[in-house]
């Protein structure tokens, strides 16, 4: 029998009159690597953070290595060998990679300064082991998503921890990427170390973990060894019984689209589908933070009733081309056209997204206040603002006490449903979706990707999904591009296939017959 080295025991938590966990558990092994599901809100995250430190329990205790603890900060729980990598990144902007990752680092001898050379040298040949190479003299501020989630486990791991409690660290990476850590995470609970990870993908889970455990609307519903369950096991211990929880699955309801966000022009009533186009780059060329061109010679035409797929490793200038097709980037030369409508689902929700201390209904209305139907001259007409954030949030299922409830109360993927349901539902002439689905469990990935077709080919929509999931890309894309060093190029219909979109993003040239 392998040692337990946390247990959390009847774990009950409230975020004021929401209850996050109500009576949860969770025990974990040493030399075991132990999977956490739920969907959006079971309370997945707020489990990991009591046992990080970060927050405390309403009711119950928390065990490690055989005696009841109760930690007062992240800093007591890194004592005593637990790491906990956020699904929300703690990094601080002002300062470079290298120093965020020295951040809380004591070297014998170094007690009041950081030892960057030292540091500097443990995370290179910790980036050669893990495949996770992070740019150390960048500022956290001039990185997207996917070097941050880099950052953040490579400054766990640089702690060596005993412990490691990964939630979501996989929602930005490459599958090569993953596929290394992967092998990490083996590796480390073969040392005897316990690894905890929390991934929407059952496949992700099914594919590492020893045991898996699936909380329900706070609750721990099931704790089983990995030979035990398989994939219609765990989505039913997930979701449940639709009568018995008394709410109904996410299902796109059929022609809902259009009834939502309608403008007062019938913008999307009037569009005409078949091919037109909606967005044209020709030449464009931007350049990056640190000087060096991020999008070089970039030709692109957006159709009406498409979605284009973007694949490409995190930093290849994806980032640009989004903010550039959304109008937030001016381009150094070249031709650009854009629709008027455009919408925008950024890749950091938490930046760019959303107003943390903004209720839902303050946060539908930063992208509703120019149009005409929801404003009274200078005025905002808030009364029907609310009914419309009120519909986004039983549309798309967003878990809060009301439409009254701050963005920050959210759980992550609820964060993503609003993001999503608001600019969808404004039926824009063109989206732009960066990693549209991160942070959502699969019955709202599907229904998301659902969406996304649904607005393209039912509104006449040009749809552009910029993402990191291949899967994703190839499940809704109508056609596949890659994005190399800042240069676009499209997939052949004859070799989009997973592995060879892969060989594409890593450099590898096509040989097309």
């Amino acid at each position: 029998m392998t040692e337990v080295l946390a247990r959390l025991d009847g774990i009950t938590r409230h975020f004021g009159h929401v209850k996050a966990l109500d009576s949860a558990n969770l025990e974990i092994h040493s030399g075991e690597i132990h999977g956490i599901l739920g969907e959006n809100g079971a309370g997945k995250t707020t489990l990991l953070s009591i046992l990080g430190g970060i927050i405390h329990p309403d009711v119950g205790f928390l065990e490690v290595g055989g005696s009841r603890v109760r930690l007062q900060s992240a800093r007591a729980a890194w004592k005593m060998g637990i790491g906990l990598v956020h699904q929300h990144f703690t990094l601080v902007p002002g300062l470079s990679v290298l120093e965020n990752l020295a951040l809380g680092r004591r070297h014998t001898g170094h007690r009041w300064t950081l030892h960057l050379k030292e540091i500097r040298k443990e995370a290179s040949q910790l980036g050669k082991l893990t495949g996770l190479t992070v740019p150390f003299e960048a500022s956290i501020e001039e990185l997207g998503v996917g070097d941050r989630q880099r950052i953040e486990i490579l400054k766990a791991l640089l702690r060596n921890p005993q412990l490691l409690v990964l939630d979501e660290p996989t929602a930005a990476l490459a599958p090569a990427e993953i596929d290394q850590l992967f092998r990490l995470l083996r590796t480390l609970a073969e040392e005897g170390r316990a690894v905890v990870l929390v991934a929407h993908k059952l496949d992700e889970i099914l594919s590492i973990a020893d045991r898996v455990t699936v909380l329900r609307q706070g609750r721990t519903v099931m704790t089983a060894v990995r030979a035990d369950v398989d994939t219609a096991i765990l989505t039913d211990a997930m979701v449940g019984s639709s009568s018995s929880e008394g709410e109904a699955p996410i299902t796109p309801a059929r022609n809902a689209l259009p009834a939502l966000g309608q403008s007062s022009d019938g913008l999307a009533q009037n569009r005409e589908s078949g091919n037109r186009s909606v967005a044209r780059l020709k030449g464009i060329d931007v350049y990056s933070p640190q000087g060096g061109l991020a999008l070089q010679d970039v030709g692109l035409e957006v159709m009406s009733g498409e979605v284009i797929g973007v694949a490409g490793v995190e930093g290849n200038g994806q980032r640009e081309l989004a903010l550039v097709l959304s109008g937030r980037q001016q381009v150094a030369s070249g031709k650009l056209e854009i629709p008027e409508h455009v919408g925008f689902i950024p890749q950091d929700r938490n930046r760019e997204g959303l107003a943390a201390d903004f209720d839902l209904t303050e946060n539908v209305a930063l992208a509703l206040h120019r149009d005409p139907q929801f404003r009274s001259g200078p005025l905002l007409r808030w009364k029907l603002i609310g009914l419309h954030a009120a519909e986004i949030r039983s549309r798309f299922k967003v878990k809060s006490s009301g439409v009254r409830a701050l963005a920050r109360e959210l759980s992550g993927g609820n964060q993503q449903r609003l993001v999503v349901g608001r600019e969808l539902s404004r039926l824009p002439e063109l989206l732009i979706a960066e990693n549209p689905t991160r942070g959502l469990d699969f019955t709202a990935t599907a229904f998301v990707r659902g969406e996304l077709k649904k607005l393209a080919h039912d509104t006449a929509a040009g749809v552009v999904l910029i993402s990191t999931d291949l899967d994703e890309i190839l499940e809704v894309a109508d056609r596949v591009f890659v994005i190399l060093r800042g240069k676009l190029t499209p997939v052949p219909s004859t070799h989009d296939s997973r592995e060879a979109i892969g060989a594409m993003m890593l450099g590898s040239r096509l040989e097309v017959h």
